[in-house]
């Protein structure tokens, strides 16, 4: 007895994925944001109990505008990526891949965007990973790279620059394929 798994049921596993890593992106970006603004409107002494245990007392302690810029790169970081899966929710829950026809706009587009979102991604974890350890250079203590979710901005980059290789790939494949039915 053989079992095959088709194409379908796969995309259907990977939307359910992709729906679950959406939210929990959301939920992470929006938890920053919220923590970020209370600790900068309401009480900084709280700081320590920032979501996911991020401690950015010294941090704050040493200079609120330090705080705030790593703080807007975390956000940023975290809202990129869960945009990046709410195109990959929008692009399966509208059912635009075509397996007949994989060279269609809607794909071109689709990838064009992830790749400027990997890429934006990869700067802005480059440029947090940079600025926090030019600030551990200064003395102030830092949690982790990975806790600030900016390890990785290598990886990233590598991802967004294959990814627009393929981006240019699929514009030249819609080209022909336009050729191609504009010529039956």
């Amino acid at each position: 007895m053989e079992i095959k798994i088709g194409t379908k049921l796969i995309l259907q596993v990977l939307h359910v994925l992709s729906w679950i890593i959406f939210l929990g992106l959301c939920f992470e970006a929006g938890a920053l944001i919220v923590n970020a603004i209370m600790t900068l409107t309401l009480d900084a002494t709280e700081i320590k109990r920032l979501w996911m245990l991020i401690d950015l007392s010294d941090l704050y302690k040493y200079g609120s505008h330090h705080y705030v810029v790593i703080m807007s790169q975390i956000i940023i970081v975290a809202v990129l990526k869960a945009l990046m899966f709410y195109l990959i929710v929008k692009i399966l829950y509208e059912n635009k891949l075509d397996m007949a026809q994989p060279f269609n706009h809607a794909m071109g587009r689709f990838i064009s965007l992830i790749s400027y979102l990997a890429l934006g991604i990869g700067f802005f974890s480059a440029w947090g990973m940079k600025y926090t350890k030019g600030l551990i250079l200064e003395g102030v203590f830092m949690p982790g790279l990975d806790d600030m979710h900016f390890d990785g901005s290598d990886v990233w980059l590598f991802m967004g620059i294959i990814l627009l290789i393929i981006a240019q790939i699929f514009k030249r494949g819609i080209e022909i394929q336009t050729e191609n039915d504009l010529t039956i």
